[in-house]
């Protein structure tokens, strides 16, 4: 006989709850969510303003409590944040007066890492984001997508088993979030960290995930496995995969009454 090893989950969301206590009401933001995530899995969360996708990174990321339930990281309770999970917001939270190069070197910095190694460090991660030609320009030198894969960079340099990224590239133009959909596919391709992710757009939901969580009133509503090849390009949006995966998630996020 046979013995089947079931692994841990590398991310244990057990019915959690936050209420936010309010001057006239109380405003229920999570209403016992339950979600495992594996390791190396890319999972993003797609759903309306409001439905607690945020509160629920913030709870996995240390900087909100829950009012009741747990999330576990690697089977301990999450308690605070920690060098383990790396986070990316929309607004790309680079020191203006740090160089590129030392952005992303900083937190190696905090760490104690060694002038030598960590610059090491920062020219790999510089490369693998695309940005190897610009190691001593400030962030005001800088497009939009280039300080937010600088972001990236910095975020994988400190070396995080987890990412969780809110809406990173939200504030870009059009074709400049494509460019940097396919460059954070290929990013988590080479380096297959764990990855949480927050859209509102349902084609970076389908192109990025190997799982995408369909969230509503503060509670998980649907799921869809992603099961597409890869590595992925943008030739794949156009394939027929591609858009029945992302017609069902489309109309699980918009067409689908909300108390379903």
């Amino acid at each position: 006989m046979t013995n089947t090893v079931i692994s841990s989950p590398k991310i244990a969301i057990k019915n959690v709850t936050k209420v936010y206590q309010g001057t006239s009401r109380n405003v229920t933001a999570l209403d016992n969510v339950s979600l495992d995530i594996q390791a190396n899995e890319f999972v993003v969360i797609v759903g309306p303003s409001g439905c607690g996708k945020t509160t629920l990174l913030n709870i996995i990321a240390g900087l909100e409590k829950t009012s009741d339930g747990e999330v576990q990281v690697d089977g301990k309770p999450v308690r605070e944040p920690g060098s383990d999970r790396g986070v990316i917001f929309q607004q790309y939270a680079l020191f203006p007066w740090l160089t590129v190069q030392q952005n992303v070197e900083f937190g190696l910095k905090i760490k104690g890492v060694s002038r030598q190694k960590r610059a090491e460090i920062a020219r790999h991660y510089l490369e693998l984001v695309g940005l190897k030609d610009f190691p001593n320009a400030l962030p005001k030198e800088l497009s939009g997508g280039m300080k937010q894969r600088c972001a990236i960079a910095r975020a994988y340099a400190a070396n995080p088993s987890i990412l969780l990224m809110d809406e990173p590239f939200a504030a870009l133009d059009a074709l400049t979030r494509v460019q940097m959909q396919e460059q954070l596919q290929k990013t988590w391709e080479q380096e297959r960290k764990t990855a949480f992710f927050i859209t509102h757009d349902v084609d970076e939901a389908v192109f990025l995930g190997t799982r995408v969580i369909i969230m509503k009133h503060g509670g998980i509503r649907e799921e869809t496995i992603i099961d597409l090849p890869f590595p992925r390009d943008n030739e794949m949006r156009l394939s027929e995969k591609f858009i029945e995966l992302r017609n069902k998630v489309f109309r699980g996020v918009y067409l689908k009454p909300e108390d379903s």
